[in-house]
């Protein structure tokens, strides 16, 4: 094997990509899809080869991903939304729990999935972050598709 260095590509063109969108905390999680979309077109991803599914809240998030990673369809995904403190311990919770469940579905599917789902003290917080993190999404779900191809290419499966 030859030892090289992989520059990153963030080239969107060919990739299907599904896009998990918490509801709750509405006007904050449509600014993330909003920024979220146009990166990915701007990528070169193709509206056609983007699947966009809508859930009730943060804690639901993985379950839609796990699916959709089953299918095989997908060469990245990405999940959005916005845990905002409360009052109560539940936001430790619901952050925690999303968090662990993105990641295992990751790891347990080989997928790549760009974790946009904010954590943040107040809604003020999360409308300054929506534009920036849903665009940031975009481009690590691009690029780490590219990169696992890549790899992949490195070590065919044998048939």
């Amino acid at each position: 094997m030859t030892v090289g260095t992989y520059e990153k590509n963030l080239d969107g063109s060919g990739l299907r990509i599904g896009v998990v969108q918490a509801r709750f905390n509405e006007d904050v999680c449509h600014g993330l899809l909003a920024s979220c979309l146009a990166e990915l077109k701007h990528l070169g991803v193709a509206d056609e080869d983007t699947l966009h599914v809508s859930v009730p809240g943060a804690l639901e998030i993985p379950l839609a991903l796990q699916r959709m990673a089953e299918t095989q369809q997908f060469d990245a995904l990405i999940a959005l939304g916005a845990v905002i403190r409360g009052e109560t311990y539940h936001f430790e919770l619901v952050s925690n729990e999303s968090g662990a469940g993105i990641t295992r579905v990751s790891l347990d599917y080989s997928i790549p999935i760009a974790n946009a789902v904010l954590t943040t003290e107040n809604d003020e917080q999360a409308e300054v972050r929506m534009a920036t993190k849903g665009a940031e999404a975009a481009r690590v779900a691009v690029e780490m598709a590219n990169l696992l191809i890549a790899l992949e290419e490195l070590n065919p499966e044998e048939e």
